[in-house]
């Protein structure tokens, strides 16, 4: 008997189904780094958290790869201390393949003028050697979770990432940076919970914050914002301006759950 992704066979009385065959897409990141003893535990520590890599030690054979459109790069982790092309380098000319693809770079100069060079020469992040595993795996995350649709319209809100523009039932709500950010790391993963860990790393870069009262008052003040916008749209729509909508009572938005002790999560209903 063949076995096919939907198949039966009788066997006597019995109807057998062949079970369905499920194929995961799984991220490969390319590891660009020269140094065995960095970059063998850093292979062995993304393959734990279900990557696919590809370790790679100079810059030309980093190169060569992203050259290949059809070579399938989720993200780059990319040395700045390599023996043939530097870092930089490489980062330009993946950019100039005209390749989106998230660059985390890693350098052991710690002066903020080389961190700015890394940024402008194309790079999303930045980690500097020696560094924890758990914060570059934080980062890592963060950067594929940014991979998100430009326009996203859930529960009345709606957020143009391109234009950073927020509507809420119609109504543009202005968000500072930091509630912008919130707002769309909160969006992208609509009706899961995102840990305070997970929002530190991604809004902020420091998942180390995570007893500190910021990430609450960002919080508080993106509810606020969001419920704000209710009696403008109820006005707009020719309703009673006085008359309670949701959030009223508590003067914050019901969109943005609260789950003690883990998080946060935006609802889809």
């Amino acid at each position: 008997m063949s076995w096919r992704s939907r198949s039966t066979a009788r066997d006597g009385d019995r109807r057998f189904t062949a079970p369905r065959r499920i194929v995961v897409r799984v991220t490969t990141v390319l590891v660009v780094e020269d140094d065995p003893a960095i970059s063998g535990p850093l292979s062995r520590a993304l393959q734990r958290e279900g990557y696919g890599v590809l370790p790679v030690a100079s810059g030309v054979a980093a190169v060569s790869y992203c050259a290949d459109p059809g070579a399938e790069v989720g993200l780059v982790i990319l040395d700045l201390g390599l023996p043939d092309l530097d870092g930089l380098e490489v980062c330009r000319r993946i950019r100039a393949f005209g390749r989106e693809i998230p660059v985390l770079m890693l350098t052991a100069r710690t002066d903020e003028a080389d961190f700015v060079v890394g940024l402008d020469a194309g790079a999303d992040d930045y980690v500097a050697k020696p560094f924890r595993m758990a914060e570059l795996l934080a980062r890592v995350r963060a950067l594929l979770r940014r991979r998100v649709p430009a326009l996203m319209d859930i529960g009345g809100v709606r957020v143009d990432a391109a234009a950073r523009r927020v509507e809420v039932d119609g109504v543009e709500v202005a968000l500072a940076n930091k509630e912008f950010e919130l707002l769309r790391v909160m969006m992208s993963r609509a009706g899961q919970v995102v840990t305070r860990e997970e929002i530190l790393a991604e809004v902020w870069n420091d998942p180390s914050m995570k007893t500190s009262k910021t990430l609450d008052m960002h919080m508080s003040w993106l509810r606020r914002k969001l419920a704000g916008a209710r009696p403008a749209a109820d006005a707009a729509e020719g309703g009673s301006v006085g008359a309670p909508g949701p959030g009223a009572a508590t003067g914050t938005d019901q969109r943005i759950s609260t789950v003690r002790g883990v998080g946060f999560r935006f609802e889809t209903d």
